[in-house]
């Protein structure tokens, strides 16, 4: 149970790391290339699929901690 937890909230904590990471390296593109090109959207929709994982990621450790508590 408490490995359970462990790795629940270790997913969690992937899953915000990740959004963070996505959120700083497309503000991060934008303010180095000062336009929105072909390359930079490219990258920004790679990021974004980041994104997603991590909020899969939270999503997946919120229902492993609601099915340890109960």
């Amino acid at each position: 149970m408490e490995n359970a937890r462990f790795i629940a909230l270790t997913i969690d904590i992937v899953g915000k790391l990740l959004i963070a990471f996505t959120a700083l390296r497309v503000h991060h593109r934008v303010l180095n290339a000062h336009t929105i090109d072909r390359k930079v959207f490219a990258s920004m929709k790679r990021e974004q699929l980041l994104g997603v994982v991590g909020m899969i990621l939270i999503i997946l450790a919120y229902f492993m901690e609601v099915l340890l508590v109960t």
